[in-house]
């Protein structure tokens, strides 16, 4: 906030509401199987219930959508902003026979002494950083994760170094230029984001051509000025070496076990063979883990760190793998067979696969069963079927089977609609709760938009929804914005009632 309304803040961005959002990569059944590729062992997701904290929860969606799917865990959302409270209750049901969720929300500055939990040392719990570190960059956080009992998964996103070196200058340029010319924070943002645009037009050697400026620019069009003000107008924007970030952790007895984004996990995926080569010089992880960064374009890190990491064998890996739920994030045959990975190009094996697929697209199957259909070319690697699908985005672990969505499902997912769906944020990332699975759904808002609306009039109506969003734009527009939900009636309203987000009586 600026001086001339209140400077409560500290550098940290709070004049305008944080964007909602679902990110995948916090769910404790993603970072359980992070852990488990890294070799160590996961979480222990049958036993006793999970207590689940995220620190720098913004509007608390993700939390909430954890809460509902889980309601035996207990979540805990903290963030340093009070405003989006009044978000997140908006969505807590009023009616006390179907509350919407069990947890708790406050707002704090991240000290540990604000964080002290008894209750949470009884089981895991997870903690995740938003990228650029708020409220503060991740090298000052270990007091905190201080507070967490011995076997605690902490899940920390943060700006990486040396991907983000020749933006540097560029992000300074953008947030002191921008609080010179103007006064609200993503009217910075618009100020700012001129002056870097005009010293692209001018050829300036370390604007121009910049991916960093090509970035802000696919922000600016998808009307996400607010995520741009938190991501990049804050004091605390600093990335960071993952080697000091791993030092700052190790302090809290807390050890770097995986990458969380799964793909990351198989170096054959990252890099070509030359560089495997020399990372095949050094057995320390922190090393291996500076030559993947100045390899690869990974401007922003999902690391996993244990209090107490145990390695296991590879056949209790391998074990523990065997017993991950799959569900198939697409019909069969939208199934992506060949996508780009750093290393180049990576294909799914259709022998091996395609029988995966065909089994998947009738429900969620155990990865041990999958791997005892008949006809298989190989039965040995459950790490590759679970990083492959999984790392691709086109399975989704859960827990257990799903079920029909239950009262407190339905009502969480029509309040979100109706809370966070406007015009110019139909492809923003969220999820839809679901029940029996213990993990959200991945989808963009649009989907929770109409999935929300089919479980609530129980027929489709294509056309009065498109009037609904579309309502001011011009007809081209409202056109194909109709067509698109069309498409998602007939093709992803089956998945989202095969995965638990949507009854299957109609």
């Amino acid at each position: 906030m600026t001086a001339s309304i209140g400077n409560w803040g500290g550098g940290y961005v709070t004049d305008v509401p944080y964007l909602p959002g679902y990110y995948r990569h916090q769910s404790p059944v993603h970072l359980n199987i992070a852990c488990l590729l890294g070799g160590f062992c996961g979480l222990d997701l049958a036993g006793t219930p999970l207590s689940y904290l995220e620190l720098g929860c913004g509007r608390g969606f993700g939390a909430l959508a954890l809460a509902v799917c889980n309601p035996c865990w207990r979540v805990n959302g903290i963030d340093f902003n009070p405003g989006p409270h009044r978000c997140r209750s908006s969505v807590r049901g009023r009616h006390r026979e179907y509350p919407v969720y069990r947890g708790r929300f406050c707002h704090s500055d991240g000290r540990p002494e604000r964080l002290r939990d008894p209750r949470s040392r009884r089981c895991h719990s997870t903690w995740s950083v938003e990228p650029g570190g708020r409220p503060c960059p991740p090298r000052d956080r270990p007091p905190a994760c201080r507070q967490g009992p011995p076997g605690w998964r902490v899940q920390v996103s943060y700006n990486a170094l040396p991907a983000w070196l020749g933006a540097l200058g560029t992000q300074r340029l953008l947030r002191e230029a921008g609080e010179l010319l103007s006064v609200r924070s993503d009217r910075q943002v618009e100020a700012g984001l001129e002056v870097v645009h005009a010293l692209a037009e001018a050829k300036a050697q370390h604007v121009a051509g910049l991916p960093f400026v090509d970035s802000l620019q696919q922000h600016v069009r998808h009307s996400q000025t607010a995520y741009l003000a938190h991501e990049y107008m804050t004091e605390a924007w600093r990335p960071c070496f993952h080697a000091d970030v791993a030092a700052a952790m190790s302090e809290a007895k807390l050890d770097w076990v995986a990458s969380d984004n799964l793909l990351e996990n198989f170096s054959s995926l990252m890099l070509g063979e030359e560089a495997r080569k020399v990372l095949a010089r050094f057995d320390d992880p922190v090393i291996r883990e500076l030559v993947k960064d100045l390899c690869l374009p990974r401007g922003l890190r999902q690391d996993v760190f244990v209090r107490g990491a145990r390695r296991i064998s590879p056949a209790e890996r391998d074990d523990a793998l065997g017993k991950v739920m799959l569900g198939l994030l697409c019909s069969e045959p939208q199934l992506a067979w060949e996508f780009e990975v750093p290393s180049g190009h990576a294909a799914l094996e259709r022998r091996f696969f395609g029988p995966i697929a065909a089994s998947l697209d009738h429900g969620p199957r155990f990865v041990g069963d999958l791997l005892a259909l008949p006809d298989l070319p190989r039965r040995d690697n459950p790490g590759e079927l679970v990083g492959m699908l999984v790392g691709s985005e086109q399975a989704l672990p859960m827990l257990a089977a799903p079920s029909d969505p239950d009262p407190r499902v339905i009502r969480f997912n029509r309040l979100a609609a109706k809370r966070f769906v406007h015009q110019e944020n139909l492809n923003t990332g969220m999820a839809l709760a679901t029940s029996g699975t213990g993990a959200p759904l991945p989808c963009p808002m649009l989907d929770l938009f109409v999935a929300a609306r089919l479980e609530e009039e129980q027929t489709a109506d294509p056309a009065s929804w498109t009037a609904m969003l579309g309502a001011g734009r011009p007809e081209d527009e409202q056109e194909r914005l109709g067509e698109f939900v069309g498409r998602l009636i007939v093709e992803r309203a089956p998945i989202w009632r095969r995965l638990g987000g949507l009854s299957t009586g109609f």
